[in-house]
């Protein structure tokens, strides 16, 4: 038998979601969400852009905006591309 415990996958960095929720967020709430970007769009929807550190964070996060009362359109991981690099060249290397 082995002590050892599966390991689980570390994060080095949190996961970004964006929620969308019908009708606009009122400016009093803004602080409620921490590190929360909110834009509020035309067509009259809001979009929040959150950090997440794990499913248990997403998930309070998602009582959160049930609290609010705003119908909840969607919840969207954001995929990041992987970052880019500048060509040696145009550092005035070769």
């Amino acid at each position: 038998m082995s002590d050892t415990q599966p390991s689980k996958p570390i994060q080095d960095e949190p996961a970004i979601y964006e929620i969308r929720l019908k009708g606009h967020l009122p400016d009093r709430w803004a602080g409620w969400f921490g590190e929360t970007a909110i834009d509020l769009a035309e067509d009259g929807t809001t979009r929040l852009t959150c950090p997440v550190i794990d499913q248990a964070a997403l998930h309070g996060l998602l009582k959160k905006v049930r609290d609010l009362g705003l119908p909840l359109v969607s919840v969207s991981p954001v995929e990041l591309g992987p970052p880019t690099t500048i060509p040696q060249l145009m550092l005035g290397r070769k």
